[in-house]
């Protein structure tokens, strides 16, 4: 009897699984309620509740870190617990947040709100200003990118009556002046870009319709976004406008509440962050202007002044190395910090620009191993004094939260997280597996000291978009898997930013089955290095990591036991007409296009799915409220896996958006029934390691 196994590469477009791509659709959903029966049914059992719960209070606990920005002399927290699953807004001092057990002012109960309005409310944006007691706030439904806009009283801890109000889109708003919102909202007919998102930047007057506000600045419909920033630093608040053409190349201007009235002299490809009369920026290639070429990755500064009136003279803030890149940078309070990670060990910079020129020093008292990361205090940089805060872990120890205060030579702990696991016996080290290309490829593994040839390895992976993977610690990882004898793996694929543009290039467009080929190394290196043997290992990958899960499954089957695929973009074929995936081209590559489609065919899963393979067992989970990567992928590459016969799970919880959950609960529950049904396949009893 023969299979059908369309879509295939020789017919991509015949595809009979595109109903599943219907999110609310009635076929579609009683496919999902299914699903979910089975899989709960299978990996819902008590041990599952027992798991669930005890990390369900690792989530809950009082004593984890509270994070915080400053505005004005207020902190403020989104605080999530058993008591309040959707979070608690609140504000406290410096002074009486260095204290054990500080005492919060309640702003908004979300539980409440949602109860009363009988929506699925998350907060998931607040939008100040200095010296203003008005706020706009991004109220999510479910999770979703998607927000509605409503301002609130700081003062009175309520709603504006007839205040500003905008129904749900991507975007968000800037105050102006107290009357005034820059808005950079999909809202509208036309408002919107190929990729969901806002396509202009309007100026909203309090009294006026949406439909009556002007627009100051447009994109072209196929661009990602138009977006709008206000620089508080200078004295006539200078407007920032930019079109983000793909996800790695902007066009910047500068203006004012009329619009723009000077466009920015610089190559897209670029990193920019202004500052007052301040620019740094981090060209993605070689650049040569003004007689002098600036390597890639190089980090230059100069002032808006000078760059207006013609100047090319850039100071070098930062060079690269084939190992060692910035990771991010910033301003605060006249200074420019720079997070570099030097053979993946973490150091900052400090330059400071004056009329004399730039100084730089190293930012003292911080580790030079584990994962350190460093913002600022304040929320504006107008209200700054230079204050930063830093977290600083690694897989074995808890985050510390150290506030590091300008003019001060040492950094003080504010928070300590609670130790979630036992780590007794259990070390961290450091390896390099061989692509297959000669590529040494970085991983870090965490477990129990020495090698059995068989220990049940977690492995994940992410290997797109610049980001870097770091080693943070993991209370559910630690609790649920080290601390029961497990091991686990992490991994620096090329399509991260770890080394730089290089290595994001990379395993980006073609190069994106180089950071798979990257993954499958480290796997076939765990067993070369007699830690564990391929049906042993669990793999795990979201997102961007998706695509990388479901290619292990149909090209490296035999380096695993089985496969977690979490929130995944799967379909290469159709990703860029499925809500935000047009703005990813940058990445992938565009599949309507005749030659880039012949590399995005050959890391298309769901299209390279063949006949009796011995594809070892998957479990793909989504979430419906996902409106960032469409949860029709996950559906459809389960779908299309069980009716070729193969043991493919699928689990769709309703609310979570593009992550595991709108509260600590069902986190723990969308991870708990990952780590159920991968020990279950890879043969693994608690304890039994």
């Amino acid at each position: 009897m023969s299979v059908d196994d369309r879509p295939t590469l020789s017919a991509p477009d015949d595809d009979p699984w595109l109903w599943l791509e219907e999110i609310e659709g009635t076929q579609a959903l009683d496919f999902v309620e299914r699903q979910n029966q089975l899989t709960l049914q299978a990996f819902g059992g008590a041990a599952f509740a027992r798991d669930r719960d005890i990390l369900a209070a690792i989530y809950d606990r009082p004593d984890n870190i509270p994070y915080v920005s400053r505005r004005g002399n207020d902190l403020h927290n989104l605080w999530k617990d058993a008591t309040n699953p959707r979070g608690l807004w609140r504000r406290t001092t410096l002074a009486e947040f260095r204290k054990p057990h500080p005492a919060w002012e309640i702003m908004l109960d979300i539980d409440k709100l949602a109860a009363s309005e009988g929506e699925d409310w998350l907060l998931s944006g607040i939008a100040t200003t200095p010296g203003s007691a008005r706020a706009i706030l991004s109220l999510s439904r479910g999770g979703s990118d998607a927000v509605t806009l409503r301002e609130f009283d700081l003062a009175t801890k309520s709603f504006v009556a007839d205040g500003f109000t905008l129904p749900e889109a991507k975007g968000g708003a800037d105050w102006l002046d107290a009357d005034t919102l820059l808005l950079s909202s999909a809202h509208g007919e036309g408002m919107a870009t190929t990729s969901g998102y806002a396509r202009t930047v309007r100026l909203w007057r309090r009294g006026q319709s949406i439909e009556q506000a002007t627009v100051l600045f447009e994109a072209s419909a196929s661009d990602m976004a138009a977006y709008g920033h206000i620089d508080r630093m200078t004295p006539d608040r200078i407007i920032w406008f930019g079109r983000m053409l793909d996800f790695f190349n902007y066009s910047v201007s500068i203006g004012d509440e009329t619009g723009p009235t000077s466009k920015i002299d610089l190559p897209t490809n670029i990193e920019l962050q202004t500052h007052g009369d301040w620019l740094a920026i981090k060209p993605r290639a070689d650049w040569s202007v003004a007689g002098r070429t600036y390597e890639a990755d190089a980090v230059l500064g100069i002032s808006l002044s000078a760059l207006l009136a013609g100047s090319r003279e850039f100071t070098v803030l930062f060079e690269p190395a084939p190992r060692r890149a910035v990771q991010g940078f910033f301003w605060t309070a006249g200074r420019l910090v720079l997070s570099i990670l030097d053979e993946l060990r973490p150091r900052f910079d400090v330059c400071t620009p004056s009329a004399n020129g730039w100084s730089r020093e190293a930012l003292p008292g911080l580790p030079q191993i584990g994962v350190v990361d460093i913002w600022p205090l304040d929320r504006h940089p107008s209200e700054s004094n230079g204050d930063l805060l830093a977290n600083v872990q690694d897989p074995l120890t808890p985050p510390s939260m150290l506030l590091i205060a300008r003019g001060v030579a040492s950094p003080t702990v504010l928070k300590q997280a609670p130790k979630t696991f036992t780590a007794d016996g259990l070390v961290v080290t450091q390896h390099e597996a061989v692509s297959i290309d000669g590529e040494r490829i970085p991983y870090v593994q965490t477990g129990p000291a020495g090698e059995t040839g068989d220990a049940p390895v977690y492995m994940s992976a992410y290997g797109g978009f610049a980001h870097s993977v770091k080693p943070y610690y993991n209370p559910s990882l630690g609790k649920l898997w080290l601390e029961r004898g497990g091991t686990t793996v992490q991994a620096n694929l090329r399509g991260g930013g770890e080394f730089g543009t290089r290595w994001h290039d990379a395993g980006r467009l073609a190069g994106k089955k180089l950071s798979h080929d990257d993954f499958a190394a480290v796997a076939a290196d765990l067993v070369r290095r007699g830690v564990t043997k391929a049906k042993r290992i669990a793999a795990q990958g979201g997102s961007n990591g998706g695509i990388l899960i479901t290619n292990m499954l149909v090209r490296y089957p035999e380096r695993f036991g089985a496969l977690f695929c979490t929130i995944p973009l799967i379909d290469m074929r159709r990703y860029t007409k499925l809500l935000a995936g047009a703005s990813w081209i940058a990445e992938y590559g565009d599949p309507d296009k005749p030659e880039e489609w012949e590399w995005l065919k050959t890391y298309s899963a769901y299209h390279n799915v063949k006949a009796s393979q011995p594809y070892p067992p998957i479990l793909i989970a989504t979430t419906r409220r996902d409106d960032r990567v469409h949860p029709g992928h996950a559906r459809k590459m389960a779908a299309k896996l069980q009716a070729m016969g193969y043991e493919a799970w699928f689990y769709e919880p309703e609310a979570g958006g593009h992550g595991y959950g709108k509260d600590n609960k069902e986190r723990a529950g969308f991870e708990v029934i990952g780590f159920q049904f991968l020990k279950e396949k890879i043969g693994w009893r608690d304890g039994e390691a």
